[in-house]
Order: structure tokens, then sequence, then C-alpha cells
């Protein structure tokens, strides 16, 4: 009974020292290129980006910028209450959440894209100053 134990005892070091010594660990160096820069005319106190990684959201002291990465440029501006600090962005509905840790406030805003056409030169049917306008893209295959 005694050398069994101290079998099991030989064959459990054993099975850690070997352990010990097949894993090893894996060193590696990290790379760094910087991709690019923007200069911001406010100072961030808050940031995060969509889901789609398309927009960069910044909130500073009244005000959200939406930097637009495809197009390298501020696409938007919106004016908000000083008091707001922090925000996040919920891919549903794409939703900005702003909060206020003073206020004791939450805000939703949902963002939309609004694509713009030029419809200049184009034929058309019905008054030209009409208050909507129906394009149909129909020539094309």
């Amino acid at each position: 009974m005694v050398k069994t134990s101290v079998r099991a005892a030989i064959v459990s070091l054993v099975a850690v020292i070997s352990l010990f010594t097949a894993v090893r660990p894996s060193y590696a160096d990290i790379e760094w290129t910087e991709k690019k820069q923007f200069k911001l005319d406010v100072s961030p106190i808050d940031m995060v980006t969509s889901p789609d990684g398309k927009w960069v959201i910044f909130l500073s002291r009244g005000e959200i910028l939406v930097y637009s990465i495809f197009e390298d440029k501020v696409a938007g501006r919106m004016p908000v209450d000083k008091a707001f600090d922090k925000l996040t962005y919920s891919a549903a509905g794409d939703t900005v959440i702003l909060s206020s840790s003073t206020a004791k406030t939450l805000k939703f805003i949902q963002m939309d894209v609004v694509h713009k056409f030029s419809l200049a030169g184009l034929p058309f049917k019905g008054p030209e100053k009409a208050p909507v306008t129906v394009v149909v893209f129909s020539d094309y295959q």
C-alpha cells in the first residue's frame, strides 16, 4: 500500500514537471501603424463608434459631433445640454444615448442617414417646386 502511494506521488510529480516544461510562454512583439490623425475644434468628453465602424461620435461640452470615417470629415453636429457627460451607442434603432450624472438625466437620440440626390437636368413631371419628388431608377440593369 505504501508503494502504491509513493508511485502515485511520483507519477503526479512527473506529470506536473512535464506540464511546466512542455508549456512555455511565447512572446510576441506588437507592431503599431498610425493610420490617420484628425484635429477636432472642440475638446471631447466621451466618444463611441457605431457597430458598423462607419461613424465615430464625440460628445463635447454642449455638442455632439459625428465623424464619418469614410468621408474623413465631421458629417454632422447637434447641440445638447452642457450637463451631459457620457454617451453610448445602441445598435437597436441606431440610437445615441446621453447621460448626465449631475442632472440625473438620460436622452435618447435616433440617428438617420439622409442621402441627397441632385436632379438637375433630369426629366420630370409636375411642378418644378413640388414639395415631394418621386425618383424612379428604371433604366439601370
